[in-house]
């Protein structure tokens, strides 16, 4: 009898916006039997390109990219759904002999594949519509701050202006009794059994990340982001209060379209907002475990020789 054979991992390659994640994982693909699952929750819709440093259409041509233009921007996308879709990725690309590398920030959706979705309470329209008044008169952010309060973790994971988070989260609380961020850990665990190899990309010197992100926004904009945003805001279905359109960047720009701000404005806003969300994505980071934590500027080749031998051991 031939001996079972040790089960195919899955790879997580994590780490605050800007730090350099798609670079990693396109030259481990292009060496390496393994296929990109995004985990990003502005790549999932069509037309979100150049905000989104969603990888060209000639990179996906070249290297199997999952869970990208999977959605129209007037959508939503849920976290549920995404453990759902990335499962049925993880499986196929296991099938095929090959190993799953889920890249990307939107830690939210990382937690909820790895740690699982706990039973939460369905929706209540008053409670909503109560919540919706209260920040009508105080504003989002005294709502965060409220947030805060009652469950810090989850409040440190959600941005004072995120109003379809901070109102979830507040909901939740005021319907069970207990903390949003407690619930969530209570979830079955999708990977169970799974061998999990899991990084983060973390900059020591938050200097130089922020640097990073203002270069890179600027680039995009020299892109063509604007034209983008143009395009997305002249479709007439779309508004400010689609997920889609609170991405980071796309929200200061369509402002800016909507005569709300400069165009100036709308930049210093935006990179403001983008070091704002690498801030959140490193204090989530550091409330887990289960990554092992790299310098991306300094370990870059040797994570992926050591990376490629692993997987060699597997005989794949």
């Amino acid at each position: 009898m031939s001996p079972e054979r040790t089960p195919l991992p899955v790879l997580v390659l994590t780490g605050p916006t800007g730090s350099g994640k798609s670079a990693w994982a396109e030259r481990l693909a292009e060496q390496a039997p393994v296929e990109i699952v995004s985990v990003d929750s502005a790549q999932v819709y069509r037309g979100l390109d150049i905000g989104t440093a969603k990888p060209s259409r000639a990179v996906r041509a070249r290297i199997p990219h999952h869970l990208i233009d999977v959605c129209d921007p007037a959508e939503g996308y849920s976290a549920g759904r995404f453990v759902a879709e990335a499962l049925e990725c993880i499986g196929a690309i296991h099938g095929r002999g090959r190993v799953p590398l889920l890249v990307g920030g939107t830690m939210l959706y990382l937690r909820a594949l790895i740690d699982g979705l706990a039973p939460l309470p369905q929706a209540s329209p008053a409670l909503r519509r109560s919540l919706d008044a209260q920040a009508a008169q105080q504003g989002w952010p005294a709502l965060h701050a409220e947030l805060e309060r009652i469950d810090p973790q989850a409040a440190a994971r959600i941005a004072p202006t995120d109003a379809q988070r901070i109102q979830r989260a507040l909901e939740v609380c005021r319907l069970t009794g207990e903390r949003f961020s407690e619930l969530q850990r209570r979830g079955t665990r999708p990977l169970a059994g799974v061998p999990l190899w899991a990084w983060a990309l973390v900059p020591r010197e938050r200097a130089e990340l922020h640097r990073h992100i203002a270069a890179r926004f600027h680039a995009m904009m020299a892109a063509g982001w604007l034209e983008e945003v143009k395009a997305l805001y002249a479709r007439g279905d779309l508004s400010a209060s689609h997920a889609s359109m609170r991405a980071v960047g796309y929200r200061q720009l369509w402002a800016h379209l909507a005569g709300e701000c400069t165009l100036a404005e709308a930049i210093e806003q935006g990179i403001a907002a983008t070091r704002q969300l690498a801030k959140r994505q490193l204090t989530w980071m550091r409330t887990e475990r289960w990554a092992e934590w790299l310098d991306p500027a300094r370990q870059a080749l040797s994570w992926n020789r050591d990376v490629r031998r692993r997987l060699a051991e597997l005989q794949l």
